[in-house]
């Protein structure tokens, strides 16, 4: 941590003594933190907070986590010097870097999506020579996709959007927002102060659950919602009407690329205050401490379902109460995910593929029920993971044979904080020999004897010695 105390000092333009003084510390004390000779303790960590304004999780082991990750990830996508093969950056090295040089990390990050976005733009340009195509694909290809971007931008803010969460919750108490009745307020709201009618709509164009009209004022909802579907979608049409001017200085002020990005950001942040209205922070902070993080009893008491319960725990980092910070994902049978947001250091690649160890996927064939998974990472880090499937559409309103959507949706957390969730119970978590060894997909998974394994880590050589089957995993044809 010295050296990030150190860059704060610098960014400052300030002299150990000047900080010393501010910090209220001795500059011998202070010279001595910034060597890493003295750990960084909370109230020191507060008194930055106090003087300077600065989140304290700039100086958590989470940020030098999410680097360490990143850092591999790059490392196994870069291909190696003639002469150099074999010889990987070590984890130790790796480590060194993130936590000494944290901005050098952050600023290989970037030239490696630079670089991965000029490839892209270099593929686009053969394509359009070798078809005639215009060039509008080759400049297109140039910038990241909106929806990366906006993940970026709430990954960025550990999922946390506290101008947001804090106008929710004081907004659910003027409006008296009854827990598993919020629908009720929310459409006296929508009419009081908007003049909104809500209607029941039996199919929306596009298979829409809300369409809003400001012409005539009706604001039509899906008629096959359950009671917490349908305060989510007025709750989300609020956030426009009330906090419009917020959600697009957000949204302008997140460095985006494009207006596509933009648009995207304001449905994201709209969608996130939503939630917040729904299950106001205090109150759903003290409810699911209260039962152990119990995503079902946290459903029933709010009236909500088991995914927006899941979303909302993802987001509970108010730096003055924080709940356990957990990270939520959403995949389909295809490995798709559709939904990805974290409080804290867990991702998966970015090149391809996830783990099909991962209980996400075991959840497909227990539809309805939660699974639970310890699971430890290849760099030792070891997490509790709950799992679930849910449906939206097929049959009902849609007719038969109307194809439905199913999902899982699993949430996580550090096995450090395990004990506080009831998924825990009856399992052993100081034994490091009871957690699935999983990986973050393999094209960047070093376990090598892993039985699932579908093809080598980028950049290592197969071993394909007749008289050995270690190729057996792999694709081959005919076999």
């Amino acid at each position: 941590m010295g050296v990030r105390l150190r860059r704060l000092r610098e960014e400052r333009g300030m002299t150990q003594i000047a900080l010393a003084r501010a910090l209220d510390l001795s500059a011998s004390y202070l010279n001595q933190l910034e060597q890493n000779q003295r750990p960084l303790t909370v109230p020191v960590l507060l008194k930055i907070n106090a003087v300077f304004g600065v989140d304290v999780q700039r100086f958590s082991d989470d940020d030098e986590a999410r680097l360490i990750t990143g850092l591999r990830e790059v490392l196994a996508d870069t291909p190696s010097e003639p002469g150099m093969e074999g010889q990987a950056v070590s984890l130790a090295e790796i480590r060194e870097l993130a936590s000494g040089m944290p901005a050098v990390a952050r600023t290989l990050l970037a030239l490696h999506q630079r670089h991965r976005q000029a490839l892209e733009r270099l593929d686009a340009l053969g394509a359009q020579w070798g078809d005639g195509r215009s060039g509008a694909l080759a400049s297109a290809s140039h910038q990241p996709m909106a929806y990366e971007e906006v993940r970026d931008f709430f990954f960025a803010r550990h999922n946390h959007i506290a101008e947001l969460d804090d106008a929710a919750e004081r907004l659910a108490a003027d409006w008296a927002l009854q827990p598993g009745r919020a629908d009720e307020g929310l459409a006296r709201r929508l009419q009081a102060a908007h003049g909104v009618h809500v209607a029941m709509a039996a199919e929306l164009p596009g298979g829409a659950q809300r369409h809003y009209d400001p012409g005539s004022g009706v604001l039509q909802l899906a008629r096959g919602l359950e009671a917490g579907q349908r305060a989510f979608q007025m709750a989300t049409q609020l956030a426009f009407l009330e906090m419009g001017p917020e959600l697009r200085r957000l949204a302008d002020g997140a460095g985006l690329s494009g207006d596509q990005a933009r648009a995207l950001a304001r449905i994201g942040l709209a969608n996130y205050f939503a939630g917040a209205l729904l299950l106001p922070y205090t109150a759903f902070l003290r409810a699911a401490e209260a039962v152990r993080y119990d995503i079902d009893r946290l459903g029933h008491l709010f009236g909500v379902g088991f995914e927006t319960v899941c979303h909302r725990l993802s987001t509970l980092q108010r730096p003055s109460a924080r709940g356990v910070p957990f990270f939520f994902v959403r995949v389909d049978r295809a490995g798709n995910i559709s939904k990805r947001q974290s409080a804290t250091h867990f991702h998966f690649s970015k090149i391809g593929g996830t783990c099909p160890l991962w209980n996400v996927y075991e959840a497909f064939a227990q539809p309805g029920r939660i699974v639970p998974q310890l699971a430890r990472m290849p760099d030792g880090r070891a997490y509790l993971w709950v799992a679930r499937t849910v449906t939206r559409g097929g049959g009902g309103a849609g007719g038969w044979g109307a194809p439905g959507k199913e999902f899982s949706v699993a949430l996580g957390c550090d096995v450090r904080h395990a004990a506080q969730l009831v998924y825990s119970r009856g399992l052993n978590l100081a034994d490091p020999e009871a957690a699935v060894p999983i990986g973050m997909g393999c094209k960047v998974c070093e376990r090598e004897a892993c039985p699932q394994r579908a093809f080598p880590p980028i950049g290592r050589a197969l071993d394909v010695n007749e008289n050995r089957s270690r190729f057996a995993p792999y694709p081959v044809i005919g076999g």
